[in-house]
């Protein structure tokens, strides 16, 4: 019965699809605009010894230009137009977010609604434009300073190498925002989706290849394949978890009628803070690593060497750090996104009020006591995802390509999609239905 009743649903669903014209522009929209980016991954930049920079890359690629070729879609790896990617954009965007739980101006601002909102948008791309020319600047340095990586030095390479790439990294917004506005889903995530996904087809064939040699027997594989399904519904289950706060809202009277209380619920996702913290804790623990690659080794310490190899991945010291950078991030980033005294102002000005706690300051110290609670499993489980692909690659030595953080992002960012593309098909059933009865209610008029 449940079978047959899902099974309609779909067919449903497919209908509407099929009729709704809107959202077959919306999708087509968006994957012109995302093989329009990939296209931008393969343009290199002018004035680079290819050889010599794939040299160079592949001896720095455990550290944090992996992670950055990893959300790029690979175009650090080719130093091509789009190397930059995004991540200049991320990060003035959460910049912004801690300064406006910060500046009381900018706090001031978040509070105005739409008009507030579009200035906090504005900063964020001046910062965006700040902080892709400080980075751009730091790549054409330190390509200079690599063996034979540059053909022509000079204050002409670098000011071509910063204006070719901040002006990749500005079209990458202006696509972003073109994709949320005309496509589907969320662009600047899908555009970090699509860099992740790209390199999936080679690191599925190149880990059948390492089956065919006999690397890797086929049992392990087949382990492998199991564990990721499993992972993926762990990931799912938890992403969609919530604690529900009940919220009631007392009888009010119109006129001479009274109308009986409503009762509404506040959600407090399990993990609020999202994919920041092991974006911020692996950023933060592979930068000493990458600065010393590119160092002279002989002229360091004896110490930091002993360091750099106790941060290597597998080991201890890196595993333990890694959680506990986590478990801070998850913490201080779900403090900055969620205000408990905010939410308790709102729910006093519109009169609701969470049954057993006083408006006001006791409700907001409840709702603080169990988002901390709430955290507390959410970065438990930020942990067990991230460590696991580690712990396994230590353990088998398997060469994983999705690690933990961008496992999160793929997951994260298809439920997004599909849950638009639902709320489209939703819409453009309920205009239908609303259209049907028009047509009904002119037939009986006349």
């Amino acid at each position: 019965m449940a079978s047959a009743a899902e099974q309609l649903a779909s067919n449903l669903n497919f209908a509407a699809f099929a009729k709704a014209e809107d959202l077959k522009k919306r999708i087509w929209f968006t994957l012109g605009a995302l093989l329009v980016y990939r296209l931008g991954t393969y343009i290199p930049l002018p004035g680079i010894n290819p050889d010599a920079f794939a040299q160079a890359f592949t001896q720095q690629s455990r550290g944090v230009l992996g992670i950055f070729n990893m959300f790029a879609g690979g175009a650090v790896e080719r130093m091509a137009l789009f190397a930059l990617g995004i991540m200049p954009y991320i990060s003035a965007s959460i910049i912004m977010q801690l300064m406006t739980s910060v500046v009381p101006s900018l706090e001031a601002l978040k509070k105005e609604g739409e008009q507030g909102r579009k200035i906090i948008n504005q900063y964020t791309r001046y910062g965006t434009v700040l902080l892709a020319v400080v980075q751009a600047y730091g790549i054409s340095a330190g390509l200079e300073g690599g063996n034979g990586i540059v053909t022509d030095p000079g204050m002409f390479f670098r000011a071509s190498t910063v204006i070719t790439l901040v002006g990749g990294t500005m079209f990458l917004m202006w696509l972003g925002e073109q994709i949320t506005a005309r496509g589907i889903g969320n662009g600047i995530s899908l555009i970090i989706f699509a860099g992740i996904v790209a390199g999936l087809p080679s690191a599925i064939s190149g880990t059948l290849e390492l089956g065919r040699t006999g690397a890797l027997s086929t049992g392990l594989i087949l382990a492998i394949i199991v564990l990721a399904i499993v992972v993926i519904a762990l990931i799912v289950f938890f992403e969609r978890a919530q604690r529900r706060l009940l919220i009631q809202y007392p009888k009010r009277q119109v006129g001479n009628r009274m109308f009986q209380g409503d009762t509404s619920h506040l959600p407090l996702k399990l993990n609020t803070a999202g994919v920041i913290p092991p974006i911020f804790a692996s950023s933060l623990l592979l930068l000493p690593a990458t600065v010393a690659g590119f160092s002279n080794t002989a002229t360091l310490p004896g110490w930091v060497s002993t360091v750099m190899a106790a941060l290597g991945h597998g080991q201890p010291l890196y595993m333990l750090l890694y959680a506990a950078m986590i478990v801070f991030f998850a913490f201080f980033y779900t403090a900055i996104v969620f205000n408990p005294k905010d939410t308790a102002d709102q729910l006093k000005k519109h009169s609701g009020f969470i049954p057993g706690y006083r408006p006001g300051e006791r409700t907001a110290e409840y709702i603080d006591y169990v988002l901390t609670r709430v955290t507390v499993i959410g970065a438990a489980y930020l942990v067990v995802i991230c460590l696991m692909p580690e712990f396994l690659i230590s353990a088998t030595g398997v060469p994983f390509y999705l690690g933990g953080t961008s496992l999160l992002i793929v997951v994260n960012v298809t439920l997004d999609t599909v849950a638009q593309i639902q709320g489209h098909l939703i819409a453009h059933q309920y205009e239908g239905l609303i259209k049907k009865s028009k047509l009904r209610g002119g037939k009986r008029g006349r």
